[in-house]
């Protein structure tokens, strides 16, 4: 079984989930539950295997969370992968690009 590729959140990456989180939890607990785990389940999965997700932007691939509108955009380095934004779906494409 393939082992899953260590994956580093870029700082802006790690903003984009706190200030998320900070506008469910104004909102409701269940919600903000919701979200990080979606978030973490989302990490995982693309850990597991980045190729499978399709290509986006300037060279990133993108993983769709299931239940919130949010995208995780990464690179797939060759040790890693770079986890560039955690971008909401009503956000200006390609804000994050110069985080590359």
């Amino acid at each position: 079984m393939p082992k899953n590729k260590p994956y580093k959140l870029h700082p802006e990456a790690q903003n984009d989930i706190e200030g998320s989180y900070a506008w469910y939890s104004q909102r409701s607990l269940d919600a903000t539950i919701g979200f990080l785990t979606s978030v973490d389940d989302g990490l995982k999965v693309v850990s597991k295997s980045p190729h499978r997700w399709p290509a986006y932007l300037y060279g990133t691939r993108r993983y769709f969370l299931t239940d919130f509108p949010f995208s995780i955009v990464y690179l797939d380095d060759p040790d890693s992968i770079k986890i560039v934004a955690v971008a909401h779906h009503k956000r200006r494409p390609g804000y994050w690009k110069s985080r590359l």
